[in-house]
């Protein structure tokens, strides 16, 4: 019996489970639906993307959560072990410090289009100028809850390739998280001598995310139960989150401590939530026009629309 077999939920995990009753049916479906390959379904999947998002940790032990873009096929599964990335993140993007060899990474593939996403983590093998491999630890399907739906709707001549760096939110970075319906958020734990990397997205109604000053407050919203994102949180407080201005391409990048709130009168105060946590921002990037693509807003989801506001 592998280790997946046994249980794929670390501490962190099962302390959140345990706190939302539901550990002993997490118990159960865990080594279910988290394998240890890339399924068919999957592996079919990868190749009709233009875009990925990617987790990583750099030297600092800071996590950085990034979008990579390409062709469709830039991402593809040569074994159900293995999923090639023939693409890398920028020299101004501070995730490209994380994209070494043998380094533990998070990957979401998700189509704005469609609403589908699967979730992925493992490490680096074979890297090179063009691109790297990814030796699958975890991975596993997500449902479609909280995903707007956002075709392409173009691509620029060229992406920008600058960067600008500061330990705090001004008005302008303060305002794009404001008016965000998503974000993705990059986690990870070091347990047994391994670590492990996590990166989920997030949707809501626009203003979601509450700014005060560098804090951001955020809500849990009903999901999986898996508690991937929070219950890495639970073991090691810090997160690096990405929002995406999706009509200009411009891509601000944040990192800092985190704390939970499970309960309480501030958890009352936005409705639907189920929880909050928060993020002290102590580094912030903003890269303008980093990307390529540029979405259009199609239809926000019928269960974002379902949330609160603050």
């Amino acid at each position: 019996m592998n280790s997946i077999e046994q249980s794929p939920w670390h501490v962190g995990e099962r302390h959140l489970q345990e706190s939302a009753g539901v550990a002993e049916r997490m118990a159960m479906i865990g080594p279910k639906v988290i394998r240890d390959h890339l399924p068919e379904q999957h592996r079919d999947f990868y190749p009709l993307l233009p875009y990925l998002i990617l987790g990583v940790v750099d030297e600092q032990g800071i996590p950085w959560a990034t979008m990579l873009e390409g062709a469709p096929g830039f991402a593809h599964s040569p074994d159900p072990q293995a999923l090639q990335i023939d693409s890398l993140p920028s020299k101004s993007d501070p995730a490209s410090a994380g994209v070494t060899r043998g380094a533990s990474v998070g990957l979401l593939g998700i189509d704005l289009n469609t609403r589908r996403r699967n979730r992925m983590n493992g490490r680096i093998g074979s890297l090179d100028h063009d691109g790297f491999a990814v030796d699958v630890v975890h991975t596993f399907g997500n449902c479609p809850k909280y995903i707007q739906l956002r075709p392409v709707a173009g691509v620029a001549r060229k992406p920008g390739d600058t960067a600008e760096c500061s330990t705090s939110l001004d008005a302008a970075a303060q305002t794009l998280i404001r008016n965000a319906d998503t974000f993705f958020v990059a986690s990870y734990v070091d347990q047994h001598g391994e670590r492990s990397v996590d990166v989920s997205h997030r949707g809501g109604n626009t203003g979601f995310v509450r700014v005060e000053g560098n804090v951001l407050t955020i809500p849990d919203f009903a999901g999986n139960l898996f508690f991937n994102t929070l219950g890495n949180l639970r073991a090691n407080p810090i997160a690096g989150l990405l929002f995406v201005d999706f009509e200009t391409g411009d891509v601000l990048q944040v990192a800092g401590r985190t704390s939970l709130i499970l309960s309480g009168p501030p958890v009352a105060e936005f409705e639907g939530a189920q929880r909050l946590w928060t993020v002290t921002v102590e580094h912030v990037v903003r890269r303008p026009a980093a990307l390529a693509l540029r979405w259009q807003l199609a239809e926000f989801s019928p269960y974002s629309l379902a949330m609160g506001t603050w």
